[in-house]
Parts: structure tokens; C-alpha cells; sequence
């Protein structure tokens, strides 16, 4: 298991190389306000995120944005009414080292409302890369301390497009077993569940 980054210089070394970069990659400058576009199999929608309402969060999800993490993730756990969740990165060695990588926790500023996103995780300082889109207004996850970073601004009806017929993970579900998609990623998620929406591609606005 990797140690905890302590700063976000730590995780960007990281990130260098793992995708050939330069050894001494520049520390990202995280803006106070930012926007990204997902491109995704059902349409586009754009996302805003401001430090103030989750610096940790904001700071990992910017840093994954910048290098293209969400690229070719699959949704693979949508349930309707509830959330949809992506995060795995589609090559497994890159998601094994990342998935360990934890941050701290931000205390919580917004409610866990319609199109807004926010890390899953399995305990305190748990949070990664994994990321929930709530697709309803879901106050049981405020009372659980999800923390949303960022929340839909254009494109939400993209949102209740994804498709749901694969339902919970096992072993609640039938179909997709949560340790696969951790520890195989997209080898295991394309081949199989073929009717899983997914995001093409991110874009950092200007």
C-alpha cells in the first residue's frame, strides 16, 4: 500500500511517472473556481467546482481532471433515483496506485442534491478517485458525511440518460462484482457489460 500524499506536489510526481512526464513536474495551481466538461455516451454536461466548498476534494478532482483520469471511465454502479458512480481508471495498474492514494476529509458546506458530485469512500480519509453523481436530492448521504466538491450547472437531463439495467453490485446485486471492477477496471467492465454509459473524455474549461 502507498503512503498518504501530503501535498498535492506529492500526487502530481506521481502522475509524472506513471505517464512518462518530466520527473520534476510543476505543482498544479488549483483556481479558486473551475469547470470541466464531461463528454459522455448520452451527451455533455459541465460541472463547476469551487475550493471553498471542498479544498481536498477540489484539489484531487482538478488534479485527476488534468490528467485525464475520467477518460473512458464507465459508470458502472447507476442506480435510479439515487447515484451514479465512475472513478476506475481504464488501465488497472494506474487505478491500483491511485485507488490507494487517500486524502483527507473537508467538512461538509453542501447538501447532497441533484447534480452534484462527491467522492465515495469506506471510512474517514478513505476518499480517491471514485466519484458519485447524486441523480435525486439525497439527504441520507449529508447524514453520512459524503462530501459534494462540485455540481452540474449545464446538461443535468444527461444525467438520468445512463443506463441502469446492470442495477447494484454484487453482492446486494447480480451482475457486477465490485473487487473485479477494482482490480480489473475496464478489461473486465467493456467486454461484459457492454450497455454501460461512459465518459469519452474531460475537458478543464478556460
Amino acid at each position: 500500500m502507498f503512503p498518504r500524499p501530503r501535498t498535492l506536489a506529492v500526487a502530481v510526481a506521481v502522475c509524472a511517472l506513471l505517464t512518462g512526464c518530466k520527473k520534476q513536474a510543476p505543482k498544479l495551481v488549483v483556481p479558486a473556481v473551475f469547470h470541466a466538461k464531461f463528454i459522455t455516451s448520452q451527451g455533455d454536461f459541465i460541472v463547476e467546482s469551487q475550493r471553498d466548498w471542498a479544498p481536498h476534494g477540489a484539489d484531487r478532482f482538478y488534479e485527476l481532471l488534468h490528467m485525464h483520469y475520467f477518460d473512458q471511465n464507465r459508470f458502472f454502479r447507476v442506480l435510479p433515483g439515487f447515484i451514479a458512480q465512475f472513478g476506475a481508471h481504464r488501465d488497472f495498474n494506474v487505478h491500483a496506485t491511485w485507488r490507494n492514494f487517500f486524502i483527507p476529509d473537508d467538512p461538509p458546506k453542501l447538501k447532497n442534491q441533484r447534480g452534484t458530485l462527491a467522492f465515495a469512500k469506506s471510512g474517514p480519509d478513505t476518499r480517491s478517485t471514485e466519484i458519485f453523481i447524486n441523480l435525486a436530492d439525497n439527504a441520507s448521504l449529508d447524514a453520512e458525511f459524503f462530501v459534494p466538491i462540485a455540481k452540474i450547472t449545464q446538461g443535468v437531463d444527461v444525467i438520468d440518460k445512463l443506463y441502469t439495467g446492470y442495477g447494484e453490485m454484487r453482492p446486494e446485486g447480480k451482475w457486477i462484482d465490485r473487487g473485479r471492477v477494482e482490480e480489473e477496471t475496464n478489461e473486465y467492465l467493456v467486454q461484459r457489460f457492454p450497455k454501460l454509459d461512459y465518459i469519452q473524455r474531460t475537458e478543464i474549461l478556460p
